[in-house]
C-alpha cells in the first residue's frame, strides 16, 4: 500500500513557475513508477509526464515537452513536477500516481496502469 499526497499548487500568472511535490507514505517506495496527471474542468484527465523507480526513463506528454520537469528523490520518497513558463492551459488539478514494477526502466502514460492516486493539488494560471 502507497499513500501519495501532492502539494506546491498555487494561483500564479502566465510565465511565472512553480513546483509541485507529491510525497509518499509505504513499503518499497523506490519500486514504483511514478507519473503525473491534470484534470481541467469539464475535461478528462490526462496525463502530464511520468518516471521510472530508477528515475533514468521519463516521458512528456507534447503539451509540456519543454515546459515541464518530473524527478524524484527515493531518498525521501518524494516526487517532484517543475513547471515553468506556466499558461492558462495549464490550470487544472494536479495529480501524483504510484504503480508498482519489477522494471527500474520502466514508466506508464496511462490513467488504468496506475494502482495509487494522491488527493490532487490545483493549479491555477491567470493570464
Amino acid at each position: 500500500q502507497v499513500q501519495l499526497v501532492e502539494s506546491g499548487g498555487g494561483l500564479v500568472q502566465a510565465g511565472d513557475s512553480l513546483r509541485l511535490s507529491c510525497a509518499a507514505a509505504g513499503r518499497t517506495y523506490s519500486s514504483y513508477a511514478m507519473g503525473w496527471f491534470r484534470q481541467a474542468p469539464g475535461k478528462e484527465r490526462e496525463f502530464v509526464a511520468a518516471i521510472s523507480w530508477g528515475g533514468r526513463s521519463t516521458y512528456y506528454a507534447d503539451s509540456v515537452k519543454g515546459r515541464l520537469t518530473i524527478s524524484r528523490d527515493n531518498a525521501k520518497n518524494t516526487v517532484y513536477l517543475q513547471m515553468n513558463s506556466l499558461q492558462p492551459e495549464d490550470t487544472a488539478v494536479y495529480y501524483c500516481a504510484a504503480v508498482f514494477t519489477y522494471s527500474g526502466s520502466s514508466y506508464f502514460t496511462s490513467t488504468e496502469r496506475y494502482e495509487y492516486w494522491g488527493q490532487g493539488t490545483q493549479v491555477t494560471v491567470s493570464s
